[in-house]
């Protein structure tokens, strides 16, 4: 089918102004200030007055089959549904393993990847988990890069955490390299991501590889970076002085949320002001993952699990708490991980980019409809399409 948005106050995500976009499944035909509605090429017409049309958000991190267990087996966290993802504007997700690589694998990661793109969305996936040695599906990073559509990269590995392997900065180095050249050889991003915690060595084994071998800054992802003020700031010097990337995380529990955790939305704010490229900050949520708090002796004391829906929150307040104009705001969530990702098509409203697409209401900044793959899947806030076993 064919969808004509007139009217909408566009931005791609630079501001376009007031414009007309026809798109179908295939991607975006038109752009324009008018553009006929066609009424004998059956084509649905939306109003886009008093709204925001934005490109569809990307979450770079989301544990689709779900995580956790750090409180053992009953605290494993369930699948995401479809929904989950869709209602909170994220059109295009790249779904990762956590702390557990055991009970929850890449053959079983790679089929819920094929499933939830079957209901409509696009969808990618890490090789690996926490654990070094990186458990994979065909024994080597390299070979499932080369081989496997869906994934794109490596992750999500852990650093600086009392549940890492606790590779050296050698072995963290030569997954670097070997996800690196596994990207070069299939033409893809080659992005390994990277689960920071709260311990003192915070990036320095991301500082080894930039300075102590040729891998670019932006085969490297790490995120989490706002789960401590000295972290954060740890970031920010990594961001502007080395050229690096971060990744900012959105889910976050108000129940057990630690006195110096950064909100994803301040944490932009302080990396834009601190003088972090705009084009090297990224948002993802940890969508469906646990969200466990340890005590100081690194005992669980609370749990709760991430929403995908986060990222579009955070990006809300970043614009109505933090004052950000929407273009930087929006550069988090869509056009910098696509970059990263190297999804062309993905991130922008552009002719020929995919049809993923979100309205906006403008007095609210509200999701009103989405649209993924030129499917609208929420209209009028409210669910059009619902993953297979969805009430």
């Amino acid at each position: 089918m064919l969808f004509l948005i007139k009217g909408a106050d566009a931005f791609s995500p630079e501001p376009l102004g007031v414009k007309d976009v026809l798109f179908d499944g295939s991607g975006i035909l038109s752009i324009g200030d008018s553009i006929p509605d066609f009424p004998p090429y059956n084509v649905q017409v939306i109003d886009g007055s008093d709204m925001y049309l934005f490109p569809g958000f990307i979450d770079s991190h989301v544990h689709i089959l779900g995580g956790g267990g750090e409180g053992g087996y009953h605290t494993r966290t369930p699948e995401i549904n479809l929904t989950d993802i869709t209602m909170g504007g994220v059109t295009t997700v790249v779904g990762c393993l956590g702390t557990d690589g055991t009970t929850r694998n890449m053959a079983s990661l790679l089929a819920k990847a094929r499933g939830l793109s079957e209901e409509g969305i696009s969808t990618y996936i890490y090789t690996g988990s926490y654990q070094v040695p990186v458990k994979t599906l065909t024994g080597s990073i390299m070979d499932d890069l080369i081989l496997i559509d869906k994934i794109v990269g490596t992750g999500e590995i852990a650093l600086s955490d009392h549940r890492s392997s606790q590779p050296s900065k050698e072995e963290f180095a030569r997954i670097a390299a070997d996800t690196r050249v596994g990207g070069i050889l299939s033409g893809k991003a080659g992005l390994v991501n990277i689960h920071m915690g709260d311990g003192p060595r915070m990036l320095s084994w991301l500082r080894y590889v930039l300075e102590k071998t040729e891998i670019p800054a932006s085969n490297m992802l790490p995120t989490h970076i706002n789960r401590s003020l000295a972290l954060m700031k740890d970031g920010i010097d990594y961001a502007k002085n080395l050229g690096g990337y971060i990744d900012l995380t959105t889910s976050s529990d108000p129940d057990y949320l630690e006195e110096d955790e950064v909100k994803a939305s301040a944490g932009l704010r302080m990396a834009l002001h601190g003088g972090v490229p705009e084009s090297h900050i990224t948002f993802s949520s940890d969508g469906q993952g646990s969200l466990p708090v340890f005590d100081s002796n690194r005992q669980l004391i609370g749990l709760s699990v991430g929403k995908v829906s986060s990222l579009y929150r955070e990006f809300r307040d970043a614009v109505l708490t933090e004052g950000l104009p929407i273009q930087k705001a929006l550069l988090p969530v869509t056009l910098n991980p696509a970059t990263l990702l190297k999804l062309g098509k993905k991130g922008r409203i552009a002719l020929g980019s995919d049809s993923d697409l979100v309205l906006v209401r403008k007095d609210s900044l509200e999701i009103d409809s989405v649209f993924a793959l030129g499917q609208c899947m929420v209209r009028g806030r409210q669910a059009l399409v619902r993953g297979t076993f969805e009430g």
